[in-house]
């Protein structure tokens, strides 16, 4: 058999460009700024960037990867990017749309390239709902593979629970579907391990009858801060299951689409989501409108294609430095110390410090197992600050102000999908030991070569 003889200087990449039907682009070639994450502050720059068609693709750059030494990530959106150099292909999913709806089962099968929102208004029409995140501009495979908190956790648990089946391919190349049935260790480990365990091409979910709930946000002006955070503590405490809440406190620049109430200005929002009814969310909200009043009210019954409207999360890609963290439950001692740190006359540069009230059905185990750890946490902060001139060097330094300050409360763990990172230490913050453990040695057996060792997944040393 005559074998061709490799021109000098020929780029390896012009061999996968004959093996897939999708496009690659290398730095400088149209496609190739679909790499740009949704935090632009991290630096991904990957050797080449493949926009899959199908499942097949992934499979044929995942085995290239492992006969020239490279490594592969995946992306949508880009929201929980980490840095990604010239060692590393990039899958982008963005092409694999697939989304039908079933009413009869009140299921639905979505490939990864969908954003939620999508599949939010595909539902609609049937009177159902995915249970998506507080952002539904991000990806639905990356959210669920990190578990998923949604802004009615504490009433349907955790959304990566609602999972039936994926379709993965695993580091090796193999294309698996993955159920409680088959492969039951990785269905085991896909919900909660990040993209550890393979790339997932599209997910197969349970879907709930809820057109609309009430809810949405009340903002105070920062000099309610101190009265409006001690109230909203005490709605904390029995909050019945119905009902999701959070607390931030805000710094939003005077930017287009930033409400003129709340630019420029410091200023409280309380985040509230109930499959309740009026009468009994107004009875639960009511000790924090005679508080304080709202400078914007944005609680009503809404339908359930307007979900972001509860956390209104920033749709335009920006610099931003995140960090997060898990707490016991908090008392209003730890309320003080976070007002200290967070509120008016603090001189804190973050534009959102979150509280976000942990619990209900979350706490639960799910029929089956998974790899999502932590699941007693009573609250999960949230700290994101945009890096821009003159206050980027401290927005990251006043991070430590703030984990000194909750110490006491704070159990030194953080959730997935709230610590983009490649560090192991961090990373490893996000599971317990017997599951890190398991989760490494499935990934060892399923990716023999090593090509998924990049981003934010847990492997065993080598």
């Amino acid at each position: 058999m005559n074998q061709r003889t490799p021109t000098v200087g020929t780029d390896p990449i012009d061999a996968l460009r004959t093996a897939v039907t999708g496009s690659i682009s290398v730095p400088g070639e149209p496609g190739y700024d679909v790499a740009t994450p949704w935090n632009v502050a991290v630096p991904v720059r990957p050797r080449a960037v493949i926009a899959v068609e199908n499942a097949l693709d992934v499979s044929a750059t995942v085995r290239f990867a492992g006969e020239h030494g490279l490594k592969v990530a995946v992306q949508r959106t880009g929201h929980g990017a980490v840095p990604l150099g010239d060692d590393v292909l990039l899958v982008h999913t963005g092409r694999l749309t697939e989304c039908l709806i079933d009413p009869d089962t009140r299921t639905a099968r979505l490939g990864a390239g969908l954003v939620w929102q999508q599949v939010i208004d595909a539902a609609a029409p049937h009177g159902l709902a995915p249970l998506a995140g507080s952002a539904p501009h991000v990806g639905v495979a990356g959210f669920l593979t990190g578990g998923g908190i949604g802004p009615l956790v504490r009433t349907y648990g955790l959304s990566s629970d609602h999972v039936r089946a994926f379709d993965l391919v695993t580091g090796d190349g193999d294309l698996l579907r993955v159920t409680s049935e088959q492969h039951a260790e990785l269905f085991w480990g896909l919900r909660g391990g990040k993209a550890t365990l393979g790339i997932v091409t599209a997910v197969e979910i349970d879907l709930v009858p809820l057109p609309h709930f009430y809810g949405g946000a009340l903002y105070f002006d920062g000099a309610d801060a101190d009265a409006v955070a001690h109230a909203w503590l005490d709605l904390c405490a029995g909050l019945p299951e119905h009902s999701s809440t959070s607390l931030a406190f805000l710094q939003l620049p005077p930017l287009p689409g930033v409400p003129e109430p709340l630019a420029g200005r410091a200023t409280v929002a309380v985040r509230f989501a109930s499959v309740a009814g009026e009468a009994e969310s107004e009875e639960i909200l009511g000790a924090l409108r005679t508080v304080a009043t709202p400078i914007l009210d944005g609680i009503g019954t809404l339908p359930y294609t307007a979900l972001g409207a509860v956390h209104a999360d920033p749709v335009d890609p920006m610099p931003v430095h995140e960090h997060s963290a898990l707490t016991r439950e908090l008392t209003h001692d730890a309320i003080d110390v976070l007002l200290s740190v967070a509120g008016p006359g603090s001189h804190s540069p973050q534009t959102i410090i979150e509280m976000r009230l942990l619990g209900g059905a979350l706490a639960r185990e799910p029929r089956h197992r998974s790899a999502f750890c932590h699941r007693d946490a009573a609250f999960s902060l949230f700290v994101s600050g945009v890096l821009a001139p003159p206050s980027a060097d401290v927005v990251v330094a006043h991070i430590q102000v703030i984990d000194r300050a909750l110490a006491p409360w704070a159990t030194g763990t953080s959730l997935p999908n709230f610590t983009a990172t490649s560090d192991p230490d961090r990373i490893a913050r996000t599971y317990d030991d017997d599951t890190a453990h398991w989760l490494g040695a499935l990934a060892d057996e399923h990716d023999t070569h090593g090509v998924l060792r990049v981003g934010q997944v847990v492997r065993r040393p080598r």
